[in-house]
């Protein structure tokens, strides 16, 4: 019956050839016995916690033993899904501090706003947790490079949210691409379009009785609560999120990377701008970023507010090469030749959401699975922290470049932009007196 366990778990973790450009990383004394459970908090519930949870809840070894948000309501509602779809509610807190320091778990799931993933990320590593990181996973590239050195350092599983890492038929994709099924390989176009719309001009109003805005706003300086910012539109202030850059293109432009088999660029340049409504939005609206290999290239593409024309789906990656063309998405793989003609499809067994807030779907499950395989089994990571943040770096580049408005030359071995002090201004935020992270 163990051996048939195992089979299962392996089998339902799809994606092991996913790996195929990432470095084996050795756990050692991490792995779980495979009788143990292991137990897992969720920080962060109102989103892609739902997903999250489901897709956990899968694994009859794993067990969500907490939830954690700063908001009341959103806990009581997150409460009422869990109910529902999984059958039980977990302990829940609003200070993740105290999850830390609970010795009974063993790996905390972020899903808060970006401000918060790298800060919280790393003391979870220094509290001795396994963690499972959404994307970015980090709010600038000085968090970048110390989440990294916190994984070596503290050697506990660290994998990001990019699940299309493990998607099966993006990981043959890529395996036949090695293989030369379309030729050499030169550029990659990554994109992603949608119709937001404004988010108006925040007013400055109470914060409302459900919500600690001050462990909200954690390591960032602090600002007065306005009524557009809370739950969602943080993502386009410069104070807790990152653009559409890294809320979407972290997925596509990493998969691009993957296919093309580079790691960090020598130049980056980005074109753009806010085009749309009059309103608190701080990133671009519209972007068109470029990073420049020696022999190859990715293009990144953002619409955040209107639909890429003719029709495409709304999000995807295209590979080029001199004898065809590959298209990937989280639920296909399609061959094309350079006549443009379908050569063949490969599908994903289950779909996942492309477009929504929640992206939920099979690859949640799969990727998650991986997560615990490596726990558990020692299995190869499909996003280590160590390439994943290769990605979020890239997006990080490419809001810089937006930022000073020219081209930035980039030391490919440590992604620091050389000769622009302007633009290395950008390299580290600013933090509230007392939530800095450090090592």
């Amino acid at each position: 019956m163990e051996s048939s366990r195992r089979k299962f778990i392996k089998q339902t973790a799809m994606g092991t050839m996913g790996t195929l450009i990432v470095p084996q990383l050795s756990f050692g004394k991490n792995i779980f016995n495979a009788n143990e459970t292991i137990n897992v908090a969720v920080i962060g519930v109102r989103s892609r916690a739902k997903s999250l949870t489901q897709a956990i809840h899968k694994y009859e070894y794993v067990k969500i033993i907490y939830t954690c948000d700063v908001d009341d309501d959103v806990i009581d509602e997150h409460n009422i899904f869990l109910q529902k779809n999984i059958g039980y509610v977990p302990k829940v807190e609003k200070d993740f501090r105290k999850i830390l320091d609970d010795k009974d778990v063993d790996a905390v799931f972020i899903a808060t706003p970006e401000h918060w993933h790298a800060p919280m990320a790393i003391m979870a590593l220094q509290a001795g947790k396994h963690v499972y990181v959404e994307k970015p996973c980090s709010h600038n590239p000085h968090e970048n490079e110390l989440l990294v050195a916190a994984q070596r350092k503290y050697k506990k599983i660290v994998q990001m949210g990019n699940q299309q890492r493990s998607a099966q038929s993006s990981a043959l994709a890529v395996k036949e691409i090695k293989e030369g099924i379309i030729g050499n390989v030169y550029k990659g176009e990554a994109y992603y379009s949608a119709n937001r719309g404004s988010i108006g001009t925040g007013k400055l109003v109470d914060v409302p009785k459900t919500l600690n805005w001050d462990l909200w706003q954690g390591p960032a300086l602090r600002e007065a609560f306005r009524d557009n910012v809370h739950p969602y539109n943080w993502h386009w202030f410069k104070s807790w999120g990152t653009g559409e850059i890294h809320n979407n293109g972290t997925h596509e432009i990493d998969i691009c990377r993957w296919a093309l088999g580079v790691d960090l660029p020598n130049k980056v340049t980005s074109f753009g701008g806010k085009y749309t409504f009059d309103d608190d939005w701080q990133f671009p609206d519209n972007q068109e970023v470029t990073y420049q290999y020696d022999d190859k290239l990715i293009t990144w593409t953002g619409h955040s507010r209107g639909k890429i024309q003719p029709s495409q789906p709304g999000r995807g990656a295209s590979i080029y090469g001199s004898k065809g063309v590959i298209t990937l998405s989280r639920n296909n793989y399609k061959l094309f030749g350079l006549d443009g003609e379908l050569i063949k499809t490969v599908d994903e067994k289950v779909k996942s959401e492309t477009t929504n807030t929640v992206g939920g779907g099979g690859l949640d499950v799969t990727h998650i699975a991986n997560f615990f395989n490596a726990i558990r089994l020692g299995e190869k990571l499909n996003a280590p922290i160590e390439d994943a943040s290769i990605s979020t770096m890239m997006c990080h580049l490419g809001n810089i470049a937006q930022d000073v408005g020219e081209t930035i030359n980039i030391d490919p071995k440590t992604g620091k932009i050389e000769g622009n002090k302007r633009a290395m201004k950008n390299w580290k935020r600013d933090y509230e007196k007392g939530w800095e992270p450090k090592l």
